[in-house]
């Protein structure tokens, strides 16, 4: 077994732990979903709904990065690949930006303030938090 078929394996493996966290993660939110919504109370659903989606889709697209970047830069690069890995890697952290404002309300580098309240595991929204004692507009 050579260098590139261990590098090979590596990226296919990431590549399927990528792809079933995100389907393991639509799964087990959409049964909690169901579960929440038949057990009531129905308001807050939809956004544990959503960010216990995001969070599996995010984690399923950073395995996916990390196998597109063993497979082009430990097995003979080239100019293409690297452009086509750039491409992709652009795309994804866009999307994971995109996902992590969708469920934390900020982006990835702005830090909660002490005054604001953690976001529960498994429970969040689209709308950012109001630090305790501000008044939102």
């Amino acid at each position: 077994m050579d260098f590139k078929h261990v590098i090979e394996i590596s990226g296919t493996f990431l590549d399927s732990a990528g792809v079933l966290v995100v389907v393991l993660g639509v799964l087990a939110s959409a049964v909690k979903a169901i579960i929440g919504w038949l057990r009531g109370p129905r308001d807050d659903v939809y956004s544990r709904f959503r960010s216990q989606l995001g969070r599996s889709i995010l984690l399923g697209l950073e395995l996916l990065v990390g196998a597109d970047i063993v497979r082009t830069v430990a097995v003979t690069p080239t100019l293409a690949s690297v452009l086509a890995l750039g491409l992709v890697v652009i795309i994804r952290t866009f999307l994971s930006f995109s996902l992590e404002l969708e469920i934390t309300g900020r982006w990835p580098w702005q830090k909660r303030t002490t005054a604001e309240a953690p976001i529960p595991s498994g429970a969040g929204s689209s709308q950012p938090r109001t630090p305790a004692g501000a008044t939102s507009e």
